[in-house]
């Protein structure tokens, strides 16, 4: 009688795949998400090496280079591989140094929105009579404001800045993630598992952080990259109308907002900023596609 050579825990291994590697399955098969997984992976080396990618320090000027083309188009130079800007300023490295501050608000703002948005939704969720109805009709007078509307309103009371400008953007974010995290908090506590750590003597903080909270993180992973997104999108039309990060910092919003009248006569210098902030939201979107499709049970089960 012959043994197998192959131990149980290969076994095992086969037949239940880890964790990490069954979502990277998942994922891998929505080919946009990884291809916004590759570009924002690109985005974000530059803005994390950024002094050193660029070719030139963003701030600085060359005065024989005035709105330079591109290096493809007539008149453009090589070391100016994008062109040059109003004051002479190389486009690329005003880019690649503006993917930094772009990212920085996004991610700062997402995490300033999170966690009060997560703290004030399990609150609701586990006292739906008695904190409840006050918690979400605050919310949905925020979510009759338009939301930018609603984040110039805010700097315009704090005042223009980078500081302003995350917790402006942060605010604004806050109620969809109080309203996901009370739906998905109402839709587990019915649940055999909070049951049973009830009458196991689970206390009430146990109960929402330990036992509730990680069974609703898949949605609100999802909300948190799709919330990345819209940040950086509020934070350009922040600093497009002059209220966001000021000049002459290098952020894309606010290169539109100094390049708007020299769009006829040099494109670039609108177009490129424009197509790095479509480029960067729509990578994000899909992301956020990919993680909703490796998250989803339903959608796993479905493919």
């Amino acid at each position: 009688m012959t043994q197998s050579n192959a131990s149980p825990v290969a076994d095992q291994a086969l037949l239940y795949p880890s964790p990490l590697k069954e979502f990277w399955q998942a994922f891998r098969h929505n080919k946009g998400a990884v291809g916004g997984l590759a570009f924002i992976l690109l985005i974000v080396f530059c803005a994390l090496f950024a002094p050193w990618v660029a070719p030139f320090d963003p701030s600085e000027q060359f005065r024989d280079a005035f709105l330079t083309p591109p290096a493809w188009l007539e008149g453009g130079q090589a070391r100016f591989l994008f062109g040059t800007d109003e004051l002479g300023r190389d486009l690329l490295s005003r880019l690649i140094h503006g993917a930094r501050l772009s990212l920085l608000i996004g991610l700062a703002s997402v995490v300033l929105s999170l966690i009060p948005g997560v703290l004030l939704g399990l609150v609701a969720g586990f006292f739906p009579r008695l904190l409840g109805p006050s918690i979400m009709r605050l919310m949905d007078i925020m979510l009759a404001l338009p939301s930018l509307l609603l984040a110039v309103a805010i700097v315009a009371i704090l005042g223009p800045g980078l500081l302003n400008t995350v917790i402006a953007i942060a605010i604004v974010s806050l109620p969809s993630y109080v309203r996901l995290t009370r739906a998905a908090v109402m839709g587990e506590l019915g649940r055999d598992y909070v049951t049973a750590a009830r009458l196991a003597g689970a206390g009430l903080p146990r109960l929402m952080f330990v036992t509730v909270l990680p069974n609703c993180m898949a949605p609100l992973i999802v909300q948190a990259t799709l919330s990345f997104s819209s940040a950086i999108l509020d934070a350009a039309a922040l600093g497009f109308l002059g209220l966001g990060v000021q000049p002459p910092t290098p952020e894309w919003g606010t290169m539109l907002a100094s390049a708007r009248d020299y769009i006829e006569r040099a494109w670039w210098v609108v177009t490129l900023p424009g197509l790095t902030i479509l480029l960067s939201v729509l990578a994000i979107n899909l992301m956020g596609d990919g993680l909703r499709d490796a998250l989803d049970p339903k959608l796993k089960h479905a493919q």
